[in-house]
């Protein structure tokens, strides 16, 4: 049974404030948990009910593993409806080594994007067009809120968020740039090459002119309708989905 200090430690996770304090995070969803389990993340503790425990395989015996019943995973759930299992995991440390820009392949980058629903869409969007890292502004949405991790369902376990300059990113790579704007060549008439930083904006003001200004490339996907906008995880997918077509 769980205690209520243990209910109210993994419920502060849901907040920002308390992520950083403990350097822990929730990922709550059997898939999601498996994908965590199997990948390179510490695991902190995972609780489960009886029924959804045996599907977790062999876990290590450093994890706490924890039976519980529905009504207390419901009770330190961040979801209306609450999944059968929840791990606490582990914050990477911070890598403080330079982030190097390898050449003959791309790379997504995100300027301010604000909602968490889209940064999780776009981890998962990475993850499914092999790219192995989002390179993102200071400003842009923290990829352990929770809403983030259950978006990118899983691929957050591979895929590595940094968050950086990117002005100075940019300044320091010799790739080609490619920003997405309203007012570019059409990305159905661009010629990525193999190679380039992919770039996209926040989600009402796109990017930032400072960065613009240093971008050599600026693609538009064109309008054929009447929508007044494209979601910005939709763009990302339409992007990754031309440079691997016609890489």
């Amino acid at each position: 049974m769980l205690s209520k200090s243990e209910i109210g430690f993994i419920k502060s996770l849901q907040q920002k404030k308390f992520r950083k304090e403990q350097a822990l995070f929730v990922v709550e969803g059997l898939k999601s948990v498996l994908e965590f389990l199997q990948s390179g993340y510490r695991i902190h503790s995972v609780y489960g009910t009886s029924t959804i425990l045996p599907k977790l395989g062999k876990i290590s015996q450093n994890i706490k593993l924890l039976e519980v019943k529905a009504d207390e995973i419901a009770k330190i759930s961040g979801l209306n409806t609450p999944q059968d299992v929840l791990a606490v995991v582990y914050i990477p440390q911070k890598d403080e080594k330079e982030l190097i820009i390898e050449a003959n392949t791309f790379h997504l980058l995100l300027d301010g994007v604000q909602d968490p629903g889209n940064l999780g869409t776009i981890i998962r969007t990475a993850d499914w067009f092999g790219f192995k890292e989002l390179i993102c502004s200071i400003d842009t949405v923290e990829a352990y809120n929770p809403k983030v991790v259950q978006a990118s369902m899983g691929s957050l376990a591979r895929i590595k968020v940094i968050y950086t300059d990117l002005e100075d990113v940019i300044r320091r790579s010799s790739l080609p740039t490619f920003a997405a704007t309203l007012g570019g060549t059409s990305i159905f008439e661009t010629k990525f090459g193999t190679e380039g930083l992919l770039i996209l904006g926040n989600e009402g003001n796109g990017i930032r002119p400072e960065i613009l200004e240093k971008v050599s490339n600026q693609v538009t996907i064109p309008l054929f309708g009447a929508a007044e906008s494209l979601n910005v995880a939709v763009s990302a997918g339409i992007f990754c989905a031309e440079v691997r077509r016609k890489a």
